[in-house]
């Protein structure tokens, strides 16, 4: 087992010895029990800037026919 050192503010110390009083087990135990208990929460939903600002049919640049593409371009 690898010895890590944690600083904690004077209320979530006061917690954490109540708690481990509570359990009956060591303040190590109980943040070893916290630790694998714990479940990352979701970041929330990740927009960019130009979602949805452009408009029109939607279609790929690859699908449109070559002509189309050219028209008006040269001589």
């Amino acid at each position: 087992m690898r010895k890590t050192s944690l600083y904690l503010d004077e209320a979530v110390a006061r917690r954490l010895a109540m708690l481990a009083q509570l359990e009956g087990e060591s303040q190590a135990e109980v943040v070893r029990k916290a630790i694998r208990a714990y479940v990352p929460q979701p970041r929330g939903e990740r927009s960019f800037a130009l979602d949805g600002v452009g408009e029109g049919p939607g279609g790929s640049i690859a699908d449109m026919d070559e002509r189309e593409l050219l028209e008006g371009f040269g001589a």
